[in-house]
């Protein structure tokens, strides 16, 4: 008896529990287990029941000039050591600029300068992707990507969207305008209304929850995105617990569906997480204070206190930076080292030296955390 057959419920109540990236190679036992791992109501089934952060996509970005850098690196989570991998990206046509994640699926674009730039969207766990007519192009646009393959009929699970914004400034204000490409229709549209907002788009871009798109500005504010909707709103990041007149470094991701803030200052690493958009209103999910954090990681940290008050004095660039938040995983970079710092247990792990993801990835470094997937595009 071929597995795969009569005990499909069985193998599905088992199989469906494993992670993606053990899947993928099961795949390859028989025909049966192909079918089964492939077929549209087993992935759903393994989606619910699995959808723990695999690693985090790393992408240098040259701080002074308008050149793309080319080349991304991967960085695995679950492994004792981390293993750094470059060619993860290499089954699509041609290099690209990372821009965006959700729930297994990658935006990219291409790099520029190009004859002819399109915009991706690939599940790098299946090599496959999409390839999206972008009718004007420009590589100041901010690229995010919406893919909820949960909240649709199972055979339809593969619908995304894209939210492409640009930035229009002059002499006396400065405006968003929103385009938005459906799979559904394979076309883009226009919001007819732009939104004013003086700040600028800065790291994390397009991080989703709670069916909001969401992007961390300069100005004290998170651009907000309704993606059924379609509506634009600020929301108000949450003042310091402590007060204290620093340079704080923070980021914005996700966990268990709702916004998180991260901020690292002299008041010490505190998360909040977005309890309400009608009025924002931000709960504090933890506090932990410096001289803490260094108690209990001594291998990793040493005078924290000292070295985050040096950039104050002579605003030198950050010694710790929040760079990417995902499911209570924070990858921040200490010094010339990147780590994982684990919220609920508060121990760090040292993923590899800053200098192994390229000699321009110290400052605004694109970073996305991942999650594998056996969802299928339908195209490649």
């Amino acid at each position: 008896m071929e597995i795969g057959n009569s005990n499909d419920d069985i193998l599905t109540e088992i199989l469906s529990r494993l992670p993606t990236e053990n899947l993928l190679g099961l795949k390859s036992v028989s025909k049966g287990w192909y079918r089964l791992i492939s077929d549209l109501s087993f992935i759903r089934t393994q989606l619910e029941r699995s959808q723990a952060i695999s690693g985090f996509f790393f992408q240098e970005r040259f701080h002074w000039c308008d050149e793309d850098i080319a080349s991304s690196s991967y960085l695995p989570v679950g492994m004792e050591q981390t293993v750094l991998q470059n060619t993860i990206l290499d089954f699509l046509p041609e290099k690209v600029v990372l821009k965006s994640s959700s729930n297994g699926l990658i935006c990219c674009r291409s790099c520029f300068p190009a004859e002819d730039p399109v915009i991706y969207v690939c599940n790098p766990s299946i090599k496959e992707w999409v390839k999206l007519n972008w009718a004007k192009p420009d590589k100041k646009d901010s690229l995010a990507l919406s893919f909820n393959p949960l909240s649709h009929p199972v055979d339809i699970c593969k619908e995304f969207k894209v939210v492409s914004i640009h930035q229009t400034e002059t002499e006396t204000d400065s405006c968003l305008s929103f385009e938005i490409y459906s799979s559904e229709t394979r076309a883009w549209k226009s919001l007819e209304v732009a939104f004013e907002c003086c700040y600028n788009l800065i790291k994390n871009h397009g991080i989703i929850a709670s069916g909001f798109l969401h992007w961390l500005t300069d100005g004290d504010h998170i651009l907000a995105f309704n993606i059924e909707k379609e509506q634009v709103q600020l929301i108000e990041l949450p003042s310091p617990t402590v007060p204290c007149k620093d340079l704080p470094e923070m980021c914005i991701g996700e966990s268990g569906g709702y916004l998180h803030f991260v901020r690292i200052s002299m008041a010490g690493l505190q998360i909040w997480y977005l309890e309400n958009y009608a009025e924002p209103g931000w709960v504090l999910k933890c506090s932990i204070q410096l001289d803490d954090l260094e108690r209990e990681n001594p291998q990793f940290l040493y005078k924290v206190s000292v070295k985050l008050a040096r950039r104050i004095t002579i605003d030198e660039i950050s010694w710790m930076d929040p760079l990417a938040f995902q499911g209570d995983l924070l990858f921040m970079r200490v010094s010339a080292k990147v780590y994982l710092y684990h919220i609920e247990t508060r121990k760090m792990k040292e993923l590899c030296p800053l200098a192994d993801l390229g000699r321009n990835s110290l400052v605004f470094p694109t970073v996305l955390p991942y999650s594998m997937s056996l969802v299928s595009l339908g195209h490649h």
